[in-house]
């Protein structure tokens, strides 16, 4: 398989195998007219296999959801070929608009305008709770 290296873009990479779908849906990444490979189980050293995602183009991306996806995976920019920076992640403090509560008597269930919004509450579980009803995410 052949897939072209980028000239201006982001590659995800170390992205856990299975892992690079969830991602590209939740990064709404099927809505750019952009260039967009996803390559999945890939060989890898470090991880035995991993998912890697290159965007071409120079756009941003929510870091925070890239970090709650797989806090391990890697941001790389390229800008004329060539790698000018390097970006590790880990799990948000906060996520906005990621997730949706499913308790239904929440206010963010109700409210449409309001935002949803979980906080961090298990690190080590990686358990995110809504800041309104405390509902666990799932």
């Amino acid at each position: 398989m052949n897939i072209d290296s980028i000239q201006n873009g982001i590659v995800i990479d170390h992205i856990t195998a299975g892992r690079g779908m969830e991602l590209y849906d939740l990064l709404n990444l099927g809505a750019l007219d952009v260039s967009i490979a996803i390559i999945k189980n890939v060989s890898s050293r470090k991880m035995g296999k991993k998912d890697i995602i290159k965007i071409d183009a120079d756009i941003p991306v929510d870091l925070d959801v890239i970090g709650y996806v797989d806090p391990n995976a890697t941001i790389n920019i390229i800008r004329d070929g060539v790698l000018v920076e390097k970006k590790s992640l880990s799990l948000p403090e906060r996520l906005v608009n990621v997730l949706k509560c499913k308790n239904p008597r929440c206010i963010s269930s109700t409210e449409q305008e309001l935002d949803h919004i979980f906080k961090l509450t298990d690190k080590e579980h990686k358990l995110y709770r809504c800041v309104y009803c405390e509902t666990k995410a799932n």
